[in-house]
């Protein structure tokens, strides 16, 4: 009897187990020990030919769609956009999406959506802000809407479910315009207590090119208060950090960063990383810890030897910019408080990288494992170069799903849980 029971123990545990691992990633997909960053071996610059390599878009014929995991669904969720870029959810769930780009047919405008009746799919759609500047970032903090357009902060008087804003808006902050490689983009997010906003404004160069006075207040991450004043760098040396977010219930802030170019097919690898105040993670002097560019070659070896390792190598010329923890219970235990990654595709490379979103688990704060594909299918064709669509923005919302904008098809695509 004994043995019999120990038999039906084992039987349920391989069930349960089963019903876990049948959808989404295999356990053995993910390898969950502990990421040595200190243990990344990078290839010498110049390794290998520094290519130019753009990607060709087609868009997506009837029928045609990313792909994710087994046991998820993908669909469009929304879709005759002007390049939707990032996706912001408000506290009471309403969506925005702002459309812009550096085309001077650039739209230059938020729209909202919103599920009214809840039913899992939006009623409403309206502009909702236009006449912007390149926006980006995107944040409802107290009774305002910020917007980060290319070259300002600007706020807005807001009321909660309010479908579109005609006031012309009070510029609290200048920002730097302009940028090598579209690093027009600005983000925002407010810090877990509200008292503090922090503001992603990437490089205006590769490498520092055009000289460092040409970089003041760029490849930062700077903290304002509320009203624009009181202007610090939290963080430096970040050479394009686009998506940031806190980790779930805590004050670490992590951030997606773009790095350079020009050094190779695999130099120099995009990163997430936890971003310590004051710290600096070596842009235009260093990578990936203390490897000096050879381009910047004795300039500031203080700046060498202070350079922070990154927590997570995405690969190079990925361009990994949007970022969303995942803090819902739908998806299966493996992606709770993993972190998805928005990679929008690569130019610099001889082959085609990235065009994908890729999931990073994580315990107990911490990166638990290397990196895995989770959404795919956006490349057609990698001999010609030839891609459906690239992803860019994420956001989970709140029936747990994840949505992703591919800016370039003007979609809005949708992955949950297959039922």
């Amino acid at each position: 009897m004994k043995n019999y029971r120990s038999k039906i123990l084992i039987l349920i545990t391989v069930l349960n187990l089963g019903s876990e691992t049948a959808f989404g990633l295999q356990q053995d997909q993910i390898q969950t020990d502990k990421v040595d960053k200190d243990s990344t071996t990078l290839p010498k610059p110049y390794a290998t030919e520094s290519k130019v390599n753009h990607s060709n878009v087609i868009g997506w014929v009837e029928g045609k769609m990313p792909i994710a995991p087994s046991g998820f669904k993908v669909m469009r969720f929304a879709d005759g956009f002007n390049n939707p870029r990032w996706i912001y959810m408000a506290p009471n769930g309403d969506l925005f999406i702002s459309e812009s780009s550096t085309s001077p047919n650039s739209a230059n405008q938020i729209t909202v959506l919103r599920d009214s009746d809840k039913d899992g799919k939006y009623d409403v759609r309206e502009i909702f802000l236009s006449n912007q500047n390149k926006p980006f970032g995107m944040l409802v903090l107290g009774n305002y809407f910020y917007v980060a357009n290319t070259d300002a902060l600007m706020r807005y008087p807001y009321k909660e479910g309010q479908k579109n804003i005609s006031e012309t808006g009070t510029k609290i902050l200048d920002l730097p315009a302009g940028g090598y490689n579209n690093h027009w983009t600005r983000n925002i997010i407010t810090s877990p207590d509200g008292k503090k906003i922090l503001i992603s404004v990437g490089s205006g160069s590769n490498n520092g090119e055009n000289g460092m006075d040409k970089e003041i207040r760029r490849a930062n991450i700077l903290e304002i208060n509320p009203d624009g004043s009181g202007e610090k760098v939290y963080a430096s040396g970040l050479r394009n950090p686009v998506g940031m977010q806190y980790y779930p219930g805590s004050n670490a802030l992590w951030t997606a960063v773009n790095e350079r170019d020009e050094l190779g097919d695999e130099l120099v690898p995009d990163y997430i990383t936890s971003v310590k105040r004051d710290g600096f993670y070596g842009w235009p002097y260093a990578y990936f810890g203390k490897n000096e560019d050879p381009r910047m070659k004795g300039q500031r070896p203080d700046l060498v030897q202070k350079t922070l390792i990154p927590d997570v190598n995405l690969g190079a010329h990925t361009a990994s910019l949007g970022m969303a923890f995942y803090a819902h219970k739908t998806f299966p235990t493996t992606y709770h408080n993993g972190v998805f990654v928005g990679q929008h595709g690569s130019w610099n490379r001889s082959e085609l990288v990235g065009y994908k979103v890729i999931f990073v688990p994580f315990k107990d704060g911490k990166p638990s494992g290397k990196p895995v594909d989770f959404l795919t299918g956006f490349i057609d064709d990698p001999k010609k170069s030839r891609v459906h669509g690239r992803p860019v923005g994420v956001v989970v919302i709140g029936d747990g799903s994840l949505l992703v904008a591919d800016d370039v098809s003007n979609v809005i695509w949708q992955v949950s849980v297959a039922k």
